[in-house]
């Protein structure tokens, strides 16, 4: 049950954050790369920049990520009013426990979504989160090899009991 998220749809845009508020959810920490973003792109679709500036309207907002190009973090932190940090080494939860007990929140109270079972996912259960999977924000358009790697991954998440 490690890997297995308490939530997993395909968008971002499926998940219900009201209910995830009434579940008494404070904080959600995002991965960056192919979850709220193109991989390596530094750039949000407009959508995403609408829905996470509303979401910081209920709950404390965070990217946290594994990406160790600190020009390329920089460039993510000038467009975002949201703590944005790098090399974050999941699936070892370290840095999303640090960053919530520094705005005094539980791991009981934050929800963790990303893109991967093994390094997000895993994370957020090893923090003591919430999990919400969701599927690449570029799934249309990845190459093949990518696409299948991604299959595998939620196959083991099926078979995880």
């Amino acid at each position: 049950m490690i890997l297995k998220p308490d939530y997993n749809v395909i968008s971002l845009f499926d998940l219900n954050f009201k209910e995830i508020k009434a579940q008494g959810i404070h904080a959600i920490l995002f991965d960056l790369d192919s979850t709220v973003m193109p991989s390596k792109s530094g750039e949000y679709p407009q959508k995403v920049k609408e829905l996470l500036e509303e979401l910081k309207q209920n709950f404390v907002v965070a990217i946290i990520s594994n990406n160790k190009n600190k020009k390329y973090i920089e460039k993510v932190k000038t467009q975002s009013s949201f703590p944005v940090i790098g090399n974050a080494n999941k699936p070892s939860p370290k840095v999303m426990k640090d960053f919530i007990r520094s705005v005094n929140i539980l791991p009981e109270a934050t929800l963790v979504i990303g893109d991967r079972p093994l390094t997000d996912i895993l994370a957020g259960k090893l923090l003591g989160a919430k999990t919400a999977l969701v599927d690449s924000i570029t799934r249309n358009t990845e190459n093949k090899l990518t696409r299948f790697v991604r299959k595998l991954e939620r196959l083991v998440i099926k078979n995880d009991k």
